[in-house]
This record gives C-alpha cells, structure tokens and sequence, in this order.
C-alpha cells in the first residue's frame, strides 16, 4: 500500500496538532509556554512535516502519480503543492512569532499563526487522507512497492541529512502531549 508511510506520518503529525491546539489554549488562558515546549513544536513543524514528510509526498508520491496520467499543474497535485508550500510560509511566520513570544512575552501573533498552521493542516491532512490517497492508491496499485521503497528512502535520508529519526520525533510528539496535558 503506497500511502502507508504517509498516513503513519499525519498519525504523527496530527500528535502535534493537538498539543499545538492545547498550547494555544494555554496561552489564551494567560498561561507561559517554556522553550521546551516551543522549540519542538518547531523543529517537528519545520522539519518533519515539511523536510520529511512533504519530500517524500513531492519526490515519490506526486511523481508516481505524474506518471500513472494525475496532472502536476492543476488539480489534486496542484493543490497539495500550494498546500505544501502555504504551510512553510505559515511555519515561518510561527518560528518568528515563536522568538518574539519568548523574548518579549506577547503571545498574541504566536496564538495567531498556530491557529492558522493547526487549521491548515488539519485540513490539509483531511484532503489527503480522505481523497489523494484513495485516488493514489486506485492508480498505483501495479507500482506500489516501488513508491513504498522510495518513501522509505527518502524519509530516511532527509531524517539522516537532519541527524534525527523517525523514533525522535515519535518520542517528541509523546512528550509534547504529555507535556501541554499537565
């Protein structure tokens, strides 16, 4: 099944999606959110979900489906890659807003560009989950495998490029959730 991988990745992701949800909260609710809670929530949102993640979409999944006859320059390929390249510019804007929130204390711009990447993805996730790959896996039943063994690939390179592994973030995600449930 070509999407595995990927639907294992937005398990993940979605982790962090709650925790950022309920860091949100705590910070609407005045709360101070320590630098080992924030720079996590970075560096998963910078570099899981989009180095990983998205290249393993960008460099196999899309591809593949270039191949079995999907458009890249209109329709669902189209979308995710605006998706993808919103959520960077999103992610960005949350790592600025993360530094000024920890040297200054104002949460208000932070507060606003969580939401915004937690809503994004939330619905980005949804549309790949619950329509690309249903259609991906229509259309790459006959090279599954192949695309299987690039994702894992590619996941593993980018994570040794970033000196990570899967597990770290696993483990990260954990410890968020339990960390903005206390």
């Amino acid at each position: 099944m070509s999407t595995a991988s990927l639907r294992r990745d937005h398990d993940l992701i979605e982790k962090v999606i709650k925790a950022m949800d309920s860091t949100i909260q705590l910070l609407n609710d005045g709360k101070q959110i320590p630098e080992s809670i924030l720079l996590p929530v970075i560096d998963f949102t910078k570099n899981f979900t989009d180095v990983c993640h998205h290249s393993k979409e960008e460099n196999s999944l899309f591809p593949a489906l270039e191949q079995a006859g999907m458009p890249k320059n209109m329709g669902p390929i189209a979308m995710m890659l605006m998706d993808h390249e919103r959520s960077r510019e999103i992610g960005a804007s949350m790592e600025e807003s993360a530094k000024e929130y920890l040297s200054s204390g104002d949460s208000t711009k932070l507060i606003s560009d969580m939401r915004q990447y937690v809503e994004h993805i939330t619905e980005h996730l949804w549309k790949e989950n619950n329509r690309l790959f249903m259609m991906a896996e229509a259309r790459l039943q006959y090279v599954s495998q192949k695309v299987d063994k690039e994702l894992t690939e590619i996941e593993e390179s980018k994570l040794k490029d970033l000196g990570k592994s899967r597990e770290h973030y696993e483990k990260l995600a954990e410890n968020l959730t339990k960390d903005v449930s206390q």
